[in-house]
């Protein structure tokens, strides 16, 4: 690469320098640049940026609110020339364009239309039906332009002499319907989902029993885009070397590991401060958010200072707001029985008292779920073995070359071990691939311990493309056995043949619900003992319950219970035990529960562990639209959100209601106190202010701390 500056300040009025670009940004060709002082008394014009036209052609009008256009790379945009006082004369003058990046810039003659590919910077006229007084000039990006806001000038000149000059701004993106863009994605329903859908939706809780959080995306909200753009400008590389950083944003790879980086604070003036420790005194609890503006609103209103707090899924779905507003594909992906393997091993070892409780004793865990994004671009540093999805995550768990981010890990790659390509492939198999070895502990030393080697990434999500529902791409990340294929949010149990593993030769145990938990709802949990031998047993059996948050170890036991059975040879018990209620209801929100129950022969004090994680549900909200098939642009239209309180106890709280392109902000309404199984109904009314399939969310925090969620997606039709 050339180290000669672009810049070339003015001189005088007739000055041709001839220059031979080399660079990542502008294709190495050699480009004549003709530098012009205006006149005295020569007056700018302002370029007619044909907004309504151009959005539609660059599929950016959702951005009709920005005061710069938006375009995308690799496509023709059309200003208009207001010439009227020195009509354009075809034979005799001629058009110049000059287009700006920082201190970067690039400029062209005006010529006739071409057909060949979009891979240097073009600038053309359409002879036909030419309007001299207010001419048409196409103004073409190439597939490998940088990422920015750009400034240009179109000048027009009569026998080398300054007649008219015009100038404007555009925001540049990358172009995922453009065949030669990097970003370039196939099919129109996922360019629609992964570039254009506003909503989506997360998915939490446990491989067995999954909840889905709706999350506004929010990209095309006021304010979202310009933070977006900023959030390149903040960051360390475009502060370090402005130049260099302009240059290499033509490059997705290098904007997603910007954008990994600047989406946690721990290296940079980042968006969001995690929080994983229980106390969000001064910021807002992880929980409550409910969409991406607000967030990077609220960083960029505050001179970039970090938001207060986030965890995984916040990160991850702020980050896809950012790529989707960029132009690259994007979307959520959780990762249950997530694996955080701190010494690359590929084991994590947990460890459980004789009497159930889990103990905290290793850096290394298991998250029940954990949330990154997948971006799709070709890896031509690679491959094309190594196109498709690649894995990022901002969640400040991992340094990359000294940074906390992660990826872009190829999603191939990590299904197939290359741990010789980058990024960051041996952390991203560790989270779907590791071994766990569970321990029972007693008097300071292991008397049972147990191999698992499919517990760590049994499913693998994301939101299926054009519905509101999970889609299983488990598939994708490994090689999977039989039983994996069939997973679904509705399975109640992990396979026998994985938990049979949970015992020994002797004795072995089995510990599952009869059903999926559901807040109100007494759980019934079931022990299968099972003694393997010709022998007579008395067993001790301890079954113990404890809270706990998603990506950490257990808090105190909440519940537990203590018995002593007898065992004939041979014999199979099944015990029925039961935690109702009252016993769960003030520890269980958002949070979830870790079962165990630790199985000891009284003659041998052989034990035997058998464990399950749990999440217990809560009725999702209704949500009613009122003459829901004829919702239009503009229009005034009514709701009503419904909640039915499932609890043993009377609960109040504050209702909020939100929706992109549906309302501006949030509306909250407080919720009076319900009895148990009591209803409460409020209406809302929403003016839509974009076409297209929207959702409509809503949730409830309540006084015990537990949120309810609700969402409907809604069509919203023209005038």
């Amino acid at each position: 690469m050339s180290r000669k500056r672009m810049y070339i300040p003015l001189l005088e009025n007739n000055l041709t320098i001839n220059y031979r670009c080399q660079s990542p940004l502008y294709k190495s060709r050699n480009v004549s640049f003709h530098l012009h002082c205006l006149p005295a008394g020569f007056r700018m014009q302002q370029v007619e940026l044909e907004i309504e036209e151009n959005l539609q052609r660059h599929r950016t009008a959702g951005f009709s609110h920005s005061k710069t256009l938006v375009v995308r790379r690799g496509a023709p945009f059309r200003v208009s020339l207001p010439m009227k006082n020195s009509p354009f004369d075809p034979s005799a003058d001629t058009l110049r364009v000059k287009v700006m990046l920082g201190r970067l810039y690039v400029n062209m003659p005006v010529t006739l239309p071409e057909n060949s590919p979009s891979s240097r910077w073009a600038a053309f006229v359409d002879p036909e039906g030419l309007d001299v007084t207010n001419p048409s000039v196409y103004i073409c990006a190439p597939f490998s332009a940088s990422v920015g806001c750009y400034s240009f000038k179109v000048s027009a000149f009569a026998q080398d002499k300054l007649k008219f000059r015009a100038s404007s701004k555009f925001i540049l993106l990358c172009n995922p319907w453009c065949h030669d863009d990097s970003v370039y994605i196939p099919f129109e329903d996922q360019r629609v989902e992964y570039i254009q859908n506003d909503s989506s939706l997360l998915f939490m809780g446990t491989a067995t029993n999954v909840v889905s959080r709706p999350w506004s995306m929010d990209q095309f909200e006021p304010g979202v885009l310009e933070a977006c753009l900023n959030l390149l400008n903040v960051s360390p590389q475009h502060q370090r070397n402005k130049r260099m950083d302009y240059l290499y944003r033509n490059n997705p790879v290098y904007i997603s590991r910007v954008v990994s980086a600047m989406i946690n604070c721990e290296d940079d003036g980042g968006v969001l401060k995690g929080n994983w420790s229980g106390d969000f005194s001064g910021g807002v609890h992880a929980s409550m958010w409910t969409g991406s503006g607000d967030i990077l609103r609220s960083w960029a209103q505050s001179g970039y200072q970090p938001v207060k707090y986030g965890q995984c899924w916040v990160f991850a779905a702020v980050m896809c707001t950012v790529m989707r507003v960029l132009g690259i594909p994007c979307r959520v992906v959780t990762n249950f029985n997530s694996a955080h393997d701190t010494n690359g091993n590929l084991v994590i070892e947990e460890f459980y008292n004789e009497m159930g409780k889990k103990l905290k004793s290793t850096k290394d865990s298991i998250w029940n779920f954990h949330v990154w994004v997948e971006c799709w671009m070709t890896r031509r540093d690679l491959g094309s073995d190594a196109d498709g999805w690649q894995a990022l995550d901002p969640t400040p768990q991992h340094r990359s070359r000294g940074v906390f981010c992660c990826g872009p890990a190829p999603v191939k790659a990590i299904k197939e071990r290359r741990i010789d390509l980058f990024y960051d492939i041996p952390f991203v198999y560790a989270e779907v691939n590791a071994d766990v070895h569970t321990c029972v502990v007693s008097q300071g030393r292991v008397v049972s311990r147990s191999v698992d080697t499919e517990r760590v990434g049994p499913l693998i999500c994301t939101k299926s493309v054009g519905f509101p529902r999970l889609y299983n791409i488990t598939g994708d990340y490994k090689n999977i056995k039989s039983h994996f294929s069939t997973l679904s949010s509705n399975s109640s149990s992990r396979s026998e043949s994985s938990t049979l593993r949970r015992g020994t030769s002797k004795l072995a145990a089995i510990l599952t619900l009869d059903k999926p938990p559901v807040a109100g709802m007494v759980i019934h949990i079931t022990l299968k003992v099972i003694n393997r031998q010709r022998v007579a047993k008395v067993m001790k059996v301890h079954v113990n319950a404890q809270i706990k948050e998603y990506n950490n170890s257990p808090a105190e036991t909440f519940w537990e219970n203590h018995s002593t059975i007898q065992l004939g040879p041979l014999e199979v018990k099944v015990l029925k035990q039961q935690i109702y209620p009252g016993q769960y209801e003030d520890v269980v929100g958002d949070d979830l529960v870790n079962l165990a129950a630790v199985l000891e022969d009284m003659a041998t004090h052989e034990r035997v562990l058998a464990f399950e994680e749990f999440n217990v549900a809560i009725p999702e909200l209704v949500i009613q639209i009122e003459g829901e098939d004829k919702l239009a642009l503009n229009r005034e239209h009514g709701a009503s959100v419904t909640f039915t309180n499932p609890f043993s106890h009377p609960v109040s709280g504050v209702l909020s209601v939100s929706g992109a392109g549906l309302l501006q902000g949030h509306a909250n309404f407080k919720m009076f106190p319900l009895r148990p199984g009591g209803s409460g109904k409020q209406r809302i009314t929403f003016v839509p202010s974009m076409t297209g399939t929207k959702m409509l969310q809503a949730s409830l925090t309540l006084s015990n701390k537990s949120t309810v969620r609700g969402f409907k997606m809604v069509s919203i039709q023209p005038l």
